[in-house]
């Protein structure tokens, strides 16, 4: 029987913080059949040996117990057929990385982990260093029914082998979004949905604008921009999205730096300014500099802010039992055109399963990830995520819970998709320690703190991308 522990040392959960905030889950999802379809390639039920007991998985606590509902009925399924027992580890975000570095470093890893911010941080090291088993085999006869961009994020370079691989199994994916409050932005700033302009400098001054109206509303202390400053993930994922507007090229094609070039710099400080704008404005909550993940969620959720940046649909995904909230009130906008007035393209994270390489039951741990990614049932975990991530399968999206017109979230997440690139992760495995170190995070609160320009900012930037990437020769 499965053994479930939670390993939780803040009073305050990721969870806890979002129920605070108003946050509730969906009763009721559409139960999906694990039963394969035709065509489908659940692998054999015939028993895998193994040298031990127990297939060990750390999995990264969900937002919502949906989430992981659906895993341990994933993993129950798996059992059963098998006569296997999984020994399961679920671990708040906010501890995940550390933990990992941990058992690292004991040689105490476990079979299987999935973080959520794996796929941006610590994955592309360790399979650079030759620490995650090579998955190909378990991807490939899926391999047709992947969106190609899910393949690329999950192709990362083995330094050992000196070969590019699948290092990673793709589960869920997601862009950057815009959410606001319609209600307030109709009832305290006398503007709605229809009347946001499209392109980006009218774009986001609107934002500020709606700052003069708030500030005049009796009894309120709501600022208009829900922007993170902080060393929070959330701020290198939105200046990501603000340097793909400025068509900033950091890393080439062969992943080397041009973000030092004239051309790429001036950009770069454009952006930069452009970010740390919203906070100079007195747009921002004070306590943006601080925020951690669910910062600016709870700021949204807690109508402490008019509008934010996400890089998931977690704020709206909180609030999907309420009809009125989810379909009335909350509201999620498509990103403005570039300040060129190009389409905006969007940065694509994929969500991933990896195995250790030290593996002491690589057969079962393989056979076990094959079975995760069964078509039915990667539908049933991102559903039971609350659509806070969105399928990596395009058949996936066929399915009722995308297709609801009156779904505003869902609808602009999946125009986003439309036009995507991959994380610099993937072409570079170097980049992971420019979003583990946090540069952008590093370079927003220094400017919103301690008042550094835009240009020192970005030099000094510059300077410690340099750093990670000689480190990396």
């Amino acid at each position: 029987m499965m053994n479930r522990r939670l390993l939780d040392r803040l009073s305050l959960s990721v969870l806890a913080s979002l129920a605070v905030a108003g946050c509730a889950t969906t009763a009721g999802e559409t139960e999906l059949s694990t039963a394969p379809t035709a065509g489908e390639t659940e692998p054999s039920t015939a028993t895998v040996e193994s040298d031990t007991e127990q297939l060990t998985i750390w999995w990264q606590d969900g937002f919502y117990p949906e989430e992981i509902d659906a895993l341990n009925n994933i993993i129950k399924d798996w059992e059963e057929d098998r006569s296997l027992t999984v020994d399961l580890t679920v671990i708040p975000q906010k501890d995940i990385l550390q933990e990992v570095e941990r058992a690292i470093a004991d040689g105490t890893q476990p079979d299987i982990l999935y973080a959520g911010v794996g796929d941006i941080t610590i994955f592309p090291r360790l399979a650079w260093e030759g620490q995650l088993a090579d998955v190909s085999d378990v991807i490939e006869p899926l391999s047709d029914r992947y969106a190609e961009s899910a393949l690329a994020g999950v192709n990362y370079q083995n330094k050992q082998r000196e070969e590019r691989n699948y290092y990673a199994v793709p589960l869920m994916q997601s862009a950057i979004h815009i959410h606001f409050w319609e209600d307030l932005l109709i009832n305290r700033v006398g503007e709605r949905r229809d009347t946001i302009p499209k392109t980006w400098d009218t774009f986001w001054q609107f934002w500020v604008n709606a700052q003069s109206s708030l500030d005049q509303a009796e009894g309120t202390n709501i600022k208009s921009v829900g922007m993170p400053m902080s060393l929070s993930l959330d701020t290198y994922n939105n200046f990501e999205q603000f340097l793909e507007a400025y068509d900033v090229q950091v890393l080439d094609a062969d992943g080397n730096l041009t973000l030092d070039t004239p051309e790429m710099r001036d950009a770069f400080v454009a952006a930069l300014a452009d970010y740390a704008n919203f906070y100079k404005l007195d747009t921002v909550p004070a306590d943006a500099t601080d925020w951690d993940n669910t910062g600016n969620n709870v700021s949204l959720l807690s109508r402490d802010s008019l509008m934010t940046v996400n890089h998931t649909l977690s704020a709206p995904g909180s609030q999907r039992n309420d009809e009125e909230i989810y379909y009335e009130k909350l509201s999620t906008i498509k990103w403005p055109n570039k300040p060129t007035g190009e389409p905006m393209r969007f940065v694509i994270e994929i969500k991933q399963a990896v195995m250790f390489q030290n593996s002491d039951q690589p057969d079962t741990a393989k056979d076990f990830l094959s079975h995760l990614i069964q078509p039915d049932n990667l539908a049933a975990y991102t559903q039971g995520a609350q659509g806070r991530y969105l399928p990596v399968m395009p058949e996936l999206f066929n399915d009722p819970f995308w297709q609801n017109p009156k779904d505003w979230h869902i609808e602009v997440a999946l125009e986003q998709l439309e036009n995507t690139r991959a994380a610099y992760q993937s072409i570079n495995p170097a980049y992971g320690e420019v979003a583990a170190q946090n540069v952008w995070g590093n370079a927003m609160r220094k400017m919103a703190l301690d008042n550094i320009s835009p240009e020192q900012a970005a030099d000094e930037a510059i300077q410690d991308i340099q750093r990670i990437l000689t480190e990396w020769q």
